[in-house]
């Protein structure tokens, strides 16, 4: 419920907006003589009310009840035991890390924060640090220049981060840098949110903050890197898992 509560408190704004735009529109109802309007209001204000429910029993589906954060099906993909370095990236926002390097103390892990993104100047950004502190050895990077040798990484490994790559051509150069940085055969594995019909029922607007799969692959597919699998982890998640040949 940890990750849900943070969710709350990033979008509480919204969320009480749309309680009282709910609000408005009942009261309003009460002062109309017209059954259409009435019916029209009522059930506007209704529908509201039922969205951001819908919305935080989707979030806590996503990320408190779901593996999103704990990668344990990934073993049919990548042994391990065998890895020597990896890259995490998240967006000022980590509850990963930790779990990786507790689970995998061999790894050499060096944890990425995206500079720029939108979530480090929402006020709940500090609330989220005291949940979840910070990597002792977190670097901030820009996605279009990666400060790693070639060929030095085995996995990228990046969970709801980076959809806040915001500007498309640095999403391009992310792709290609990544496959600079990784040795033949190594891996990047994403889990995103996709804007598609189930997210667009449940987070309404929120959803065009994230890709479409077709925008996904025009990001990618400069970097010339194979899409080994794709598929849904959770109703509303995809993971993508690419592989440099």
């Amino acid at each position: 419920m940890k990750i849900t509560q943070l969710v709350i408190l990033f979008n509480y704004k919204k969320i009480v907006l749309g309680i009282l735009i709910s609000l408005f529109l009942f009261i309003m109802s009460f002062q109309i003589n017209s059954s259409l309007l009435i019916i029209l209001l009522r059930s506007f204000g209704s529908l509201i009310i039922l969205n951001i429910l819908a919305s935080i029993v989707a979030s806590y589906i996503l990320y408190d009840k779901s593996d999103l954060y704990e990668p344990n099906d990934l073993r049919e993909f990548a042994d391990w035991e065998k890895i020597e370095n990896a890259v995490v990236i998240h967006a000022s926002f980590d509850p990963l890390s930790g779990k990786l390097e507790e689970k995998y103390p061999k790894i050499n892990f060096t944890v990425c924060d995206i500079y720029g993104n939108r979530h480090e100047h929402e006020s709940g950004i500090e609330v989220s640090k005291k949940v979840f502190p910070p990597n002792p050895r977190e670097i901030r990077i820009s996605p279009d220049t990666l400060p790693f040798e070639n060929e030095s990484q085995d996995v990228i490994l990046a969970v709801t981060a980076l959809h806040e790559i915001l500007d498309n051509q640095k999403r391009v150069l992310f792709f290609k840098e990544a496959k600079r940085i990784l040795k033949k055969g190594g891996l990047i594995i994403i889990s995103e949110q996709f804007r598609d019909i189930t997210n667009f029922i449940f987070f309404n607007i929120g959803a065009f903050h994230f890709l479409s799969q077709k925008e996904w692959k025009e990001s990618i597919s400069p970097a010339e890197m194979k899409i080994i699998e794709s598929k849904k982890i959770t109703p509303f998640a995809n993971m993508l898992i690419l592989k440099k040949d």
